[in-house]
């Protein structure tokens, strides 16, 4: 298993849920009204017709207005709240995702993450993760880092990280 600091998680998560709820009041200001940030069918009523920005092709079975981030993102030169979504929804993924479901995730009699490496389950032939896949905690981000941070080695060892495709 893999030793995590749920202390460190925590932190993470308090200074996160903050973020979270200071660009939800920044989304709900500019829309000019509080709207659940996480319906796309309210997001698109905002968007498109309380603020009047260009709606793109409708798709999908339901032919309804998309709120996809491909769509937020050709939005974000139009206004700021296509961004500020976008953000909200990255920190809400992370946080959702990571930095709380991680703790829950540690075996009482070890404490440690146990997570499942499968030798067949990539056509690179590189190992996977599962239940939990710890392969996507980004590492480009100061977020990412910082929840990767999180997890330690014991004392006297060190993790190691080999990306199999920088070899050359």
């Amino acid at each position: 298993g893999i030793l995590i600091d749920p202390e460190a998680l925590g932190e993470i998560s308090r200074r996160m849920e903050g973020e979270i709820a200071s660009l939800s009041e920044q989304i709900h200001a500019l829309a000019g009204s509080a709207f659940n940030i996480n319906s796309p069918k309210q997001l698109a009523k905002v968007l498109y017709e309380d603020l009047g920005l260009r709606a793109p092709p409708r798709r999908g079975k339901t032919k309804s207005l998309s709120t996809a981030s491909d769509v937020l993102e050709n939005l974000s030169g139009e206004h700021d709240m296509p961004a500020k979504v976008l953000e909200y929804r990255r920190l809400a993924k992370l946080k959702g995702t990571y930095v709380d479901a991680l703790p829950a995730l540690i075996d009482p009699a070890t404490g440690r993450l146990h997570t499942t490496f499968n030798q067949c389950g990539a056509a690179t032939g590189r190992l996977s993760s599962s239940n939990p896949n710890l392969q996507n905690i980004p590492v480009r981000t100061e977020l990412g880092r910082e929840i990767r941070a999180a997890f330690r080695a014991r004392p006297g060892w060190s993790l190691l990280a080999a990306d199999y495709s920088q070899i050359e």
